[in-house]
């Protein structure tokens, strides 16, 4: 494969990482007796321990419908994991909070992405993931639109 095939290849090999960590989660998750959650609900959770907590926000970060992220918060109310509250800065709106049983998954949900991220750091070596890790927070800027008549003939 050649650099430019790797360049090319670049999201993809983002997704499997992406894949490599959500199935590494639902699989320590498990291992501590948690229920199994979906890949939404647990980009649901993830967004929480960034400390996302709106919706609206959550929806957006993951580039779905608000109705689609609600239809997955309630079905997570359903497992006790969260809960719906005002936000203490705008009582007009609700925000996801999590329940005492959810507080103690997302604890255990940070915890297994530092083992992870500890174990790729021995795989890759530590430089490397640090490396990759800068590169990957940089902002990227505004997402890229197109037009038809720019992807016409591109090939």
């Amino acid at each position: 494969m050649t650099a430019e095939d790797d360049i090319r290849h670049v999201l993809l090999s983002l997704l499997q990482g992406f894949y490599w960590f959500d199935e590494g989660l639902q699989n320590y998750l498990q291992a501590r007796g948690w229920p199994v959650v979906t890949r939404p609900q647990s980009m649901v959770m993830a967004n929480l321990v960034l400390g996302i907590r709106r919706p609206s926000d959550i929806a957006r970060r993951l580039g779905v419908s608000r109705q689609a992220i609600h239809a997955t918060i309630n079905q997570m109310i359903e497992l006790g994991i969260v809960e719906l509250v005002d936000d203490p800065t705008n009582g007009r709106v609700k925000i996801v909070a999590p329940t005492k049983m959810g507080e103690t998954m997302r604890i255990d949900a940070q915890r297994s992405m530092t083992f992870m991220a500890e174990e790729l750091g021995h795989r890759l070596g530590r430089a490397q993931l640090l490396r990759t890790a800068h590169f990957l927070a940089e902002d990227w800027g505004p997402p890229m639109t197109f037009t038809p008549e720019e992807v016409k003939d591109h090939r």
